[in-house]
């Protein structure tokens, strides 16, 4: 279970006042996968880093049961020097889990081959995706964070990538950021949208697309 509680946040943006949450009072149930729906700019990948606990809010809290993971696929922690076995094992010391469990589990999903164990500096953008995912699924959440993570890679990978997630959300729940409406029904069982800073939660998936369009059409 997320709790948002008079959540609050607002940041500069070129001189102006940018309210992305405006005291939100919501629940994402244990086990849900919320889909979270507003347009670009509406500020959700910035709640999204707040349930992470990686942005604070500027007034308000969030509090949970169970365990959050960072955004997945987010690789913006990983050392340039270390390599990819060695980021995957850091992570896992972080998290206290068996860190030769996960560097096998990300070997063998992320497909790198010898790259895996050069330099994280030295990676495409596309390896940098592979590791960053095999290591946000190798480590077991109870929520799992999700912004736009299997739109990367090639074909292959995105079909792997959703498969396992698939896997993963039958014992876990999700927050997902998408703009993809098929990926949305696929994926989460209920949805929220945020709009001028007003968060509205729905157990009925279609109907907060409904309402997501609604939106969209108003600009």
């Amino acid at each position: 279970m997320i709790r948002l509680e008079n959540l609050t946040k607002s940041y500069l943006l070129k001189g102006h006042r940018k309210l992305v949450a405006d005291n939100i009072n919501c629940v994402f149930p244990t086990g849900a996968s919320v889909a979270l729906l507003g347009r670009n700019g509406a500020g959700k990948s910035t709640l999204l880093r707040m349930i992470a606990g990686t942005e604070s809010p500027t007034s308000g809290r969030i509090t949970s049961t169970g365990t959050i993971s960072w955004p997945v696929g987010f690789a913006g922690s990983f050392h340039g020097d270390l390599t990819g076995a060695q980021n995957a094992r850091f992570v896992a010391r972080i998290y206290d889990v068996d860190t030769d469990e996960v560097v096998a589990f990300v070997e063998a999903f992320a497909g790198l081959g010898d790259h895996f164990h050069q330099p994280f500096r030295s990676y495409s953008s596309g390896m940098r995706s592979r590791l960053a995912f095999g290591v946000s699924m190798a480590i077991p959440f109870d929520t799992y964070l999700v912004d736009e993570i299997t739109a990367v890679g090639d074909g292959n990978f995105r079909h792997q990538s959703s498969v396992l997630f698939r896997e993963r959300m039958k014992t876990a729940g999700a927050v997902v950021v998408s703009h993809s409406m098929g990926q949305v029904m696929e994926l989460c069982n209920a949805a929220a949208v945020l709009e001028d800073g007003h968060l509205v939660y729905y157990e009925d998936v279609r109907e907060a697309i409904r309402h997501h369009e609604r939106n969209m059409k108003a600009l």
